[in-house]
């Protein structure tokens, strides 16, 4: 019991501080997306392809969560207004306070989006609210079709759910069926888009959802 009730204890004063955090995104005008999967299925790469493309119209803060290096946040440190790396060393996930902390040095003034780009772990950064507004969970077709049934915590919080790299489909053996069947029975509310960060197939479609995401919370006050 005693250690139900510390997990208890550091979820609630994490819950406290993602609220504040989210409180001062809706403030700034920006939209936080937590996005989430397994290492490997592409979310650095998918935020070099999105962020010129939303340049134009929206300023784009990063946070990236990894264990150790600054390769992520190197490789978008141009592409951004600002990047911010967090280390989290033995960690398997990113927590509030340390979302809160990089947010204290941060210039957030223009509004749009902000993306926090979460330790690659299926388990863990699910149970963590960090203050986003919308999560997002890529699923690489590399991983195999049963991901989904495996890891049903991730997928159940989902807004948005991206199968990325459709361009492999053709040599590899995936089921889409048995992904669409796995999500009807754990969350028929998220979004479920197609890309490939790589062949551009599917892109429109996330960039349209972001900006519908935006705009609409933007119309509602956040």
């Amino acid at each position: 019991m005693k250690k139900i009730n510390v997990v208890e204890k550091v979820l609630k004063a994490n819950d406290t501080i993602a609220q504040e955090n989210r409180r001062r995104m809706t403030v700034a005008g920006y939209l936080a997306i937590n996005l989430m999967s397994a290492p490997g299925s592409g979310k650095t790469t998918l935020l070099e392809k999105t962020l010129p493309v939303l340049a134009p119209e929206y300023e784009s803060v990063v946070l990236v969560g990894d264990l150790q290096t600054t390769r992520d946040a190197e490789r978008l440190g141009d592409l951004a207004a600002e990047v911010t790396q967090i280390n989290t060393g033995r960690g398997c996930h990113l927590e509030a306070q340390q979302v809160a902390e990089a947010l204290n040095g941060l210039k957030l003034e223009r509004g749009g989006f902000l993306f926090i780009e979460n330790v690659g772990n299926m388990v863990c950064p699910a149970a963590f609210d960090l203050g986003e507004h919308l999560r997002v969970v890529l699923l690489s077709v590399p991983e195999g079709d049963d991901k989904v049934a495996k890891y049903p915590t991730l997928f159940q919080g989902a807004d948005a759910i991206l199968l990325t790299k459709v361009d492999l489909r053709g040599v590899l053996d995936f089921d889409m069926a048995r992904v669409r069947d796995d999500l009807a029975r754990i969350n028929t509310r998220a979004r479920l888009l197609e890309i490939s960060s790589r062949s551009g197939d599917g892109m429109n479609q996330w960039f349209d959802w972001l900006r519908e995401q935006h705009a609409s919370r933007t119309a509602a006050g956040g």
